[in-house]
């Protein structure tokens, strides 16, 4: 500063020939300082004025100025990394609170994108629903029929076992292994298995039929089985299997013409479907449908005089349901009986407990752990579920592929894929004796997981992979006792 100082006095002083005698001298002020200094003798004063005069005042004008511009040229630079360094800061926080945005956006875009597909999936299962309400809404109502009245219930009880002697099928009629204490009436212990259905193998025997006169009219034996007719074949997946019935002794406010399913694959299985009559069924036209109270077990179930009997699903208790009320009417465990996979038929599914009806009531097919897989056949009260007789066979439950009841006689079915297998053994609730037969049976569709006897037709009504199938059957004459 002081050299410019100097130089900006030597530019107003020199002038004309003065220049000639001017004079710098440079040298350490008092605190050390390098300093410069111009000596210009004045051409026309002999002294300085003490005073200044103008041009001294106009020098530090000029001075005052080039400071000023001197302090702010250093306050700015200064100033400006300050201000770079803030500013840096500053992006960088920028940045991040608009990477945490950027984030939280993607998060609900995705969850909008999913909310508005199930929304999709609501509107139209509620458009499903809507027309299908209205539709049921333009049926008729079903025609209204008396109510029937119960048939007095059988008073005796006990329980039977076959009478002794050889049996021409020992080889079907083997029981499983020793499992215990035989005398024992308390169920061994057993624990659940996985979920899902089981699948089991069983072997087909053929042996020869006995002969005899026909005549359908009676409750004979059982003399042949017709072709299988095919009614309707389930929508999805969930009638893979299932069961399919009619009320032999319909009670109001449906008629006798009425016709029960039940899809029975999945883990909420409740649903009750009511059709008119087997032309509404074939077209898949359900005039009613009931949700049940509790979870069904397989496709054990079965309708009389105006209840629905049915297995609670995971364990041996039997529930009647009005259909009337849409209650609960009774429940009931079925004493000792295994239940989901201890002692099902050979193509699993948990049908450890199967209930049928015939021209002599309510009936249920099971084994115990006392009977050690054996078939037991009970006969139920099918107003309070109590067991009123039972019948313990030497036909092991596993190694028959399904069973139906005709006229108090029991009849196995030897395989459930085989397209031509045949109904292999008979045992006879009135005599309690059982035989071999061989009866000729087609499984159309290769898995029939439900054969019941139809009382109301006096048909076999099936459930074969998908399809509610029937048969004609024919009976023999009814020997006199």
């Amino acid at each position: 500063m002081f050299l410019l100082l100097s130089l900006c006095m030597c530019g107003l002083l020199l002038q004309g020939d003065a220049q000639d005698r001017a004079a710098l001298w440079r040298g350490n002020d008092r605190s050390g300082r390098c300093q410069y200094t111009f000596t210009v003798p004045s051409p026309v004063e002999a002294s300085c004025p003490q005073t200044g005069g103008p041009e001294m005042e106009g020098l530090k004008a000029r001075l005052s100025l080039l400071e000023a511009l001197v302090s702010r040229l250093t306050g700015g630079d200064t100033a400006g990394s300050q201000g770079a360094g803030a500013g840096a800061r500053a992006q960088s926080g920028l940045q991040e609170a608009l990477n945490r945005v950027t984030g939280e956006r993607n998060l609900l875009q995705g969850a909008k994108e999913r909310l508005e597909k199930e929304l999709e999936g609501l509107q139209r299962r509620m458009e499903e629903m809507r027309r299908e309400t209205e539709r049921l809404r333009n049926r008729p109502c079903p025609p209204q029929t008396p109510v029937v009245p119960p048939s007095p219930p059988l008073q005796d009880s006990g329980l039977t076992r076959p009478a002794g002697g050889s049996n021409p099928m020992s080889h079907l009629m083997t029981r499983p292994n020793r499992q215990g204490d035989s005398s024992s009436l308390r169920d061994s212990a057993w624990q659940y298995g996985p979920p899902g259905f089981q699948e089991l193998k069983a072997e087909v025997t053929e042996v020869p039929a006995p002969d005899g006169s026909e005549d359908n009219t009676g409750c004979g034996e059982l003399v042949s089985v017709g072709e299988p007719v095919t009614h309707r074949k389930a929508d999805n997946i969930a009638g893979k299997y299932g069961v399919w019935m009619q009320d032999p002794e319909a009670v109001s406010p449906y008629g006798p013409s009425m016709v029960w399913r039940i899809d029975t694959i999945g883990s909420d299985v409740r649903q009750l479907f009511g059709y008119d009559d087997m032309d509404q069924l074939a077209k898949g036209f359900p005039s009613k449908v009931l949700i049940l109270p509790e979870l069904v077990e397989s496709t054990g179930a079965t309708l009389y005089r105006g209840s629905l009997y049915y297995q609670r699903r995971r364990s041996r208790s039997i529930i009647r349901f009005d259909l009337a009320s849409e209650t609960t009417a009774a429940r009931r465990d079925l004493p000792h009986a295994g239940f989901h996979g201890q002692y099902p038929y050979s193509w699993g599914g948990y049908t450890d407990i199967d209930l049928s009806v015939d021209e002599k009531g309510l009936w249920a097919v099971y084994s115990t752990s006392k009977a050690k897989g054996a078939i037991v056949i009970s006969q139920l009260d099918p107003h309070s579920l109590e067991v009123k007789r039972s019948w313990e066979t030497n036909i092991r439950k596993n190694s028959v592929a399904n069973s139906f009841i005709i006229c108090g006689k029991l009849y196995t079915v030897a395989s459930y894929t085989a397209p031509d297998t045949i109904i292999n053994y008979m045992y006879d609730t009135e005599t309690s004796q059982g035989k071999s037969v061989f009866i000729p049976f087609k499984n159309k569709y290769r898995y029939n997981s439900m054969i019941d006897y139809n009382l109301a037709q006096r048909k076999l009504f099936a459930w074969d992979n998908f399809h509610m199938v029937s048969y004609d059957i024919r009976l023999g004459r009814q020997q006199a006792n």
